[in-house]
Parts: structure tokens; C-alpha cells; sequence
């Protein structure tokens, strides 16, 4: 839609919730637009899944809903997916710190540069004074034309307050999905979800068995490959009869996925292959999970699609009071929460209007009709992958932003080639480099950053 002609616009008081890079993005763009603004947090900084931290949970494979929750997924040799300058906010590049001999100058840095960027953006924009750290959002819920949050202070003390608006970004890398392996309930050996994953340490000498060979899975196979004495990869994506031996390690096999386990302790392969295994570690993602919202039933968490929403973002029937930031994976996270959150903060504001709530939802039935016709899985409803640059221009026009740079867009479709095909090797060797050079002539064109690296 176009943005409005009115000439007054609102000011509403506004709840995110979650202050990592998603909420952190939307605080920002609601209060450029005017709005009041809280951020709830329940850690003691911001950051969200960027703070690294060494606990686990009780429970390897996260399954107790009692267990005692750890936040965190991120794991101590994690290094970004993508290159820098195409992951940061559009107005605040993701450059190295040259000033700053702690920090981390890789094109392709550590989870701790990440959280180390994501905190200079808050302090550059002194978004810190919203947010209300070590409170735990327990309950949201419609109450008239407002909602009513409930949050518990680290000391244990419940408060009631009401918001026009609530914009949830809790983030979606907590609640783990683990694969179904036939005969695992007899089968002796441990098992371990990536969530609960830090150190190669525990697997010393071990035959280890990873689901799973996306990012994370392939990241930590090799990282056990120094301590382990076999690590075998089985993955959903293979042919059946994939087994091979991969390159940079004498001791880390790739097969097709599991066929069953044994209470003998062996994994047998649907390529015929049999392990006798000590460990298996799921590198099998996440669940979006919101324990906390109350809809009544209107907003679902079926196979991983959360819905109904309007371009991942808004529930027809309780847009625009309700949105979410951040759903979408396989995309450049942190510039699709600033456009996101832009969207967001507009449409809250009247600057920009959305199509009517039927409309809405006929653009959300047809989107579901096409991607089922297609034969495309439901828990793959937010995946981007190479839709993503369609996806983020459209949401620039709708809020009259520029479309994603040339430079960016070939930046990240070279960036998941590579982590595709040289999963080894792909973040200290690259051949794009004229890309490098396009996007830090582009920042210090908009005055983004006061000298090219090189000077």
C-alpha cells in the first residue's frame, strides 16, 4: 500500500518484546516514528541469542517443558554464515573496529564481534534507556482495543500494564525440533541437541552421529572431528546411497539419513552402512515458540508455519496492534529486521496503510495454496532462501526505502553458494572481493563510514 496523505499521525505506546538484534531494530524504528516505546528483556544486556554463554540446560535434548531454559543456542567456535557488510543494518554497516584491538577484524567474525556490533548499535542510538532488562514476559493478551502484558521482574514480581501495540521479536532459535529415528527409544547411547552444544570436549574419542548438515551441522561436525574418533553426518537432503568421505579431515564421513537405531548401539544408514555410535548430536533446528501470547487460538504454530500472517508479519484479523519481527530464515537477518520493524512502525503511525483484513488474509490463503501446490512442506513457510531479495524490495516499496543493493544481494546469494559447496573453507576463502570493495565505496558515499579500509 502507499503511505497515507494524512498529515497527523499517531503516537502509540508500544510493547517489543525481546531486545536482541530483532527488538533492538524495532525500538529504534517506533521511536523515530514517535511512538513510546518498552523493550522487554529477560537477560541483563542486550543481544538475545548472540550472548554467548557456557550453561546448558539439564535436559540435552530440551524436551521437559519443566526443564530450566538457557536462551542461548550459540556455541563457542561460531563464526558468522555471511560476510559482514552485508549482514549489518542498512545505516549502521557492520565494519571492522580498527580502534579496538579486542575486536574481531574477519570477514567472517566470531559470535562475539556480533554481540560486540549489536551493542555499539544500541549505544549509538541509545535504545538501552527502553528496555527493561531481566523481565520476563509471561502472558500477552487482548484486553478491549489494547493488550495487556504481564511480566515477571528477575526478584519475582508480576506487573499488569496495557500498550496499544505489541511487537513481538523473541527470537526463534530456543525450543528445539529433534528427528525421529526409528528404534531411538532402545537405542543406548546419548543424544544431544545443538541447542545444548558449546565445547568439543565431552566427545573425546567418541563415535559421533550428526543429524543434520546445514549451518550448524556441518560447524559442529567439524568441530568434533579434533577430539573424536569418528563423526558421521546423516542428512534428509541426501540420496539414499550418499556415503563419502569429506575433505580437511581423515576421520568425518557423510551418508544419507538414518534408517533406524539399535538397542545393540548400532545406527544403520539408508545407504547400508552401520555405525557403532556413542553419541548422536541433532543439528535439526528450532520451533518457533510463543508460550507466552494469548490469541485465542487465532495465531498457530502448525509444522513450524506460524499464521495466519500477512507477509510474515501481521495477523490479518489483529493487524496492525500485533506484528512479528523476524520469522523468515535462509536471509540477511539483521537488514530484513530493520525493514521489518520500519514497516511496522509506519503502519502503527498511519504514515503507511495496510490492505483490509480480507484482503489480507486472501493474500495469506493464496501464498499457502501456491507453496502447497508447489509441494513444499509446511515447516519451510518461512524460508526465504532466493526469494529473499523479492521479498525485502517489496517490503522497501511499500515504505518508500531504496531496494536492496546490487552489491548485497550478490554478497549473500555467493555467501550461501559457497557455505553450500566449500563448507570447510568458505569463510576464509572467497572470490568475490570487487563485491568488498562496491559495498564499502557504497558506505562511505552515504557517509557510513569517513575512509575506505585501505587508507
Amino acid at each position: 500500500m502507499a503511505p497515507a496523505c494524512s498529515s497527523k499521525f499517531n503516537s502509540l505506546h508500544v510493547a517489543v518484546i525481546g531486545g536482541g538484534a530483532a527488538g533492538l531494530a524495532a525500538a529504534r524504528e517506533l521511536r523515530r516514528e514517535s511512538h513510546s516505546v518498552v523493550v522487554f528483556e529477560r537477560d541483563a544486556q542486550v543481544g538475545g541469542l548472540w550472548v554467548y554463554t557456557p550453561q546448558t540446560e539439564p535436559d540435552p535434548l530440551s524436551l521437559d517443558p519443566n526443564r530450566t531454559i538457557v536462551h542461548s543456542s550459540v556455541y563457542d567456535s561460531l563464526r558468522t554464515n555471511l560476510p559482514r557488510e552485508c549482514m549489518g543494518y542498512r545505516d549502521f554497516p557492520f565494519v571492522p573496529r580498527n580502534d579496538d584491538g579486542s575486536r574481531d577484524p574477519r570477514r567472517y567474525p566470531s559470535h562475539r564481534e556480533v554481540l560486540a556490533y549489536l551493542q555499539d548499535f544500541a549505544r549509538e542510538f541509545n535504545l538501552g534507556e527502553m528496555v527493561r532488562f531481566e523481565t520476563e514476559v509471561v502472558c500477552v493478551e487482548r484486553d478491549g482495543r489494547k493488550w495487556k502484558i504481564r511480566s515477571r521482574s528477575s526478584d519475582g514480581i508480576f506487573k499488569d500494564e496495557m500498550f496499544d501495540s505489541v511487537v513481538v521479536c523473541n527470537g526463534h532459535y530456543t525450543e528445539p525440533r529433534v528427528a525421529h529415528v526409528p528404534g531411538i527409544d532402545s537405542w543406548p547411547g546419548k543424544q544431544v541437541h545443538s541447542h545444548n552444544y558449546r565445547v568439543p570436549d565431552p566427545f573425546k574419542d567418541q563415535v559421533v552421529v550428526v543429524i543434520g548438515n546445514f549451518a550448524s551441522g556441518s560447524d559442529i561436525s567439524r568441530d568434533i572431528t579434533g577430539v573424536a574418533k569418528e563423526v558421521h553426518i546423516a542428512s534428509r537432503s541426501n540420496p539414499s546411497k550418499t556415503y563419502e568421505k569429506l575433505p580437511g579431515s581423515n576421520n568425518l564421513w557423510l551418508h544419507s539419513m538414518i534408517e533406524s537405531a539399535r538397542k545393540d548401539g548400532s545406527i544403520i544408514f539408508q545407504n547400508g552402512k552401520v555405525v557403532h555410535a556413542d553419541t548422536i548430536v541433532h543439528c535439526t533446528g528450532y520451533k518457533y515458540h510463543f508460550p507466552f501470547l494469548n490469541t485465542n487460538g487465532y495465531v498457530t504454530v502448525e509444522d513450524n508455519r506460524v499464521g495466519p500472517l500477512y507477509k510474515h508479519v501481521f495477523p490479518p484479523a489483529l493487524a496492525p496492534s500485533l506484528s512479528f519481527i523476524g520469522l523468515p530464515w535462509m536471509t540477511l537477518q539483521f537488514f530484513m529486521f530493520e525493514l521489518q520493524s520500519k514497516w511496522v512502525a509506519a503502519v502503527l503511525s498511519g504514515r503507511v496503510t495496510l490492505p483490509s483484513e480480507d484482503k489480507m488474509m486472501e493474500d495469506v490463503t493464496a501464498f499457502y495454496a501456491e507453496r502447497d501446490a508447489n509441494g513444499l512442506p509446511k515447516r519451510y513457510t518461512h524460508k526465504l532462501g532466493e526469494c529473499q531479495v523479492d521479498y525485502l524490495n517489496w517490503i522497501a516499496e511499500q515504505i518508500g526505502a531504496p531496494p536492496v543493493e546490487q552489491w548485497r544481494a550478490e554478497e549473500v546469494h555467493g555467501g550461501y553458494l559457497r557455505l553450500a559447496t566449500q563448507s570447510d573453507t568458505f569463510r576464509d576463502k572467497w572470490d568475490d572481493d570487487h563485491l568488498i570493495v562496491e559495498a564499502y565505496e557504497d558506505f562511505l558515499r552515504q557517509k557510513l563510514i569517513s575512509a575506505l579500509p585501505d587508507e
